[in-house]
């Protein structure tokens, strides 16, 4: 694995999370989005997102992986919103390691660290997900991790239908406890 350096994202990495989050966007929603929303000025409305939501953080935590002593190249993140359901607990709303990076280390570290900000500043310690279904990779490494399949719900889009191809279907992956993502590979231990 590469030598990582994890930190809190701050405003000024809107514009790297924006293009990471198009780039993996445009790579792995295919089929489950329309094209001309894919094709369009993804990085733009990424950009506005993320920007207003690390101007105003509370809430959320949003971890960024670097190379360490590299050059600032943004290899990943993740993004927390803390105790989003009252069944389900926190929502890692955003996972995503930059293309030709995965495989490496990167996501379970990002996925250990979500797991920590869980454990240290929720108020429950369940943590959730959802994943597309057509993306079997991302479900192989979300069970690895000891994640279950709970529910199986409609893609919304974003609330705008048109962004959607058909009819996608999205699965909610839970873990009870956050600690058990914290004391995976990359995390610290957590009692």
């Amino acid at each position: 694995m590469t030598s990582l350096r994890l930190r809190e994202a701050g405003p000024e990495d809107a514009e790297g999370v924006a293009g990471l989050h198009a780039a993996s966007w445009r790579r792995h929603y295919r089929g489950a989005y329309a094209d001309s929303f894919l094709d369009g000025d993804l990085v733009a409305e990424r950009r506005a997102v993320w920007s207003a939501r690390l101007a105003a953080p509370e809430g959320t935590a949003t971890v960024v992986a670097e190379e360490d002593g590299g050059n600032g190249e943004m290899l990943g993140f993740a993004h927390v919103a803390f105790d989003r359901d009252e069944r389900w607990g926190s929502l890692v709303d955003n996972l995503h390691v930059a293309y030709g990076r995965q495989r490496g280390g990167i996501g379970t570290a990002l996925l250990a660290r979500a797991g920590e900000a869980v454990v240290e500043r929720a108020a429950g310690q369940a943590v959730y997900l959802w994943v597309l279904e057509q993306n079997a990779a991302a479900q192989r490494f979300y069970k690895a991790l000891g994640g279950d399949q709970v529910e199986r719900a409609p893609v919304t889009g974003g609330g705008d239908p048109s962004r959607l191809n058909g009819s996608p279907a999205k699965l909610r992956i839970a873990w009870p406890d956050a600690r058990q993502l914290a004391n995976s590979p990359g995390g610290r231990p957590r009692r």
